[in-house]
Order: C-alpha cells, then sequence, then structure tokens
C-alpha cells in the first residue's frame, strides 16, 4: 500500500508513469525481510531493480550531489 501510493506520489512529480524501483531497507533486514520488500514492491506495480541498505543509499546520494556541485561550479 505504501509503496503503491509512493509510485503514485513519483509518477506525478516525473510527469510519467514510474515502473522501476530501487528500494531502500534498514541494514539490520535479514534475508526473508528483504524478500518482503522485494515482493511488497512487485504486488505495488514496481520492477524492482535492487534492494539497498539505507546507509549506502545515502552515501550514494551524497556522492552524487557532491559531483553535481563540482560540475556546476565549473
Amino acid at each position: 500500500m505504501i509503496l503503491a501510493q509512493m509510485r503514485e506520489i513519483a509518477g506525478a512529480f516525473l510527469e510519467s508513469p514510474v515502473k522501476n524501483a530501487v528500494i531502500t531497507v534498514p541494514a539490520y533486514f535479514n534475508d526473508s525481510q528483504r524478500r518482503a520488500t522485494k515482493d511488497a514492491g512487485d504486488i505495488a506495480g514496481l520492477n524492482v531493480i535492487r534492494i539497498i541498505n539505507e546507509p549506502t543509499a545515502a552515501a550514494l546520494a551524497y556522492g552524487l550531489q557532491k559531483r553535481a556541485n563540482c560540475v556546476e561550479e565549473r
């Protein structure tokens, strides 16, 4: 239910349908919790490309933001 609503919100923001997703989960999630999260994404109509830990997602976002700022300064 939450993932389906997030799919709708993202689609409205992007002005195009959302089909693929990378979903973040807490680092302490075990394999069955990760599988359940992927299944929830499938039920919501998402093609779950990957499940990643939240700390990993934060590090990726930080690096991408830092790179974007570096490019803007040039």
